[in-house]
């Protein structure tokens, strides 16, 4: 697996390879406290520049490749490709959140068959997807997309409250990966 930052288009969601430059265009849509109910570090208010940071850090040492979220011109989420295993051929998609107007949209969808499908394309023979084990509408998502669930690590994550999480796996493989397409592009056709 060979996984390249790169742009990535289609009706209304444009996913830019976070830089420098996105960082004032993204603390708006990051300060709503809600997103980082259930996220392992907080980006809203005066969290943001950490957030943001440790980020642009990750992806410098080649572990993440985190995205933009955008849509017409407008920086409203942020999604990432995480834990990047070329020679095991796995990726996870995470750290994904829109803001309050985009959730329920056909953002999320399109969001993941771009990510899913560039993933697939690089090479992937598996990504992870994982969530807070409270998080249901976030497990929900998972299942509604068709990843498999897979099972829960029992306090597999410290959050910024400082309480631990279980963490809940869910997981698309390559094989699978032309029905879960199907799917997506079926809920976005309507």
């Amino acid at each position: 697996m060979e996984l390249v930052p790169k742009i990535l288009t289609s009706a209304h969601v444009r996913l830019e390879p976070l830089a420098e430059h996105h960082r004032e265009g993204m603390r708006p849509a990051a300060n709503d406290p809600d997103i980082w109910k259930w996220m392992s570090l907080r980006g809203d208010g005066d969290h943001f520049d950490f957030w943001f940071d440790y980020l642009l850090a990750d992806q410098a040492k080649g572990n993440a490749i985190s995205h933009a979220v955008m849509v017409e011109g407008q920086i409203i989420g942020h999604s990432a490709y995480l834990v990047i295993t070329p020679h095991f051929d796995r990726v996870e998609i995470g750290w994904t959140w829109y803001a309050r107007d985009h959730r329920g949209t056909q953002v999320n969808p399109e969001c993941k068959l771009l990510l899913l499908g560039h993933a697939f394309d690089c090479g992937a023979e598996r990504v992870e997807l994982k969530t807070h084990h409270k998080n249901i509408h976030s497990q929900n998502a998972m299942a509604k997309m068709g990843a498999v669930r897979e099972g829960s690590l029992r306090h597999h994550a410290k959050t910024w409250d400082g309480r631990y999480r279980d963490t809940v796996f869910y997981s698309v493989l390559r094989k699978e990966w032309p029905a879960v397409k199907a799917g997506l592009e079926a809920r976005l056709s309507q």
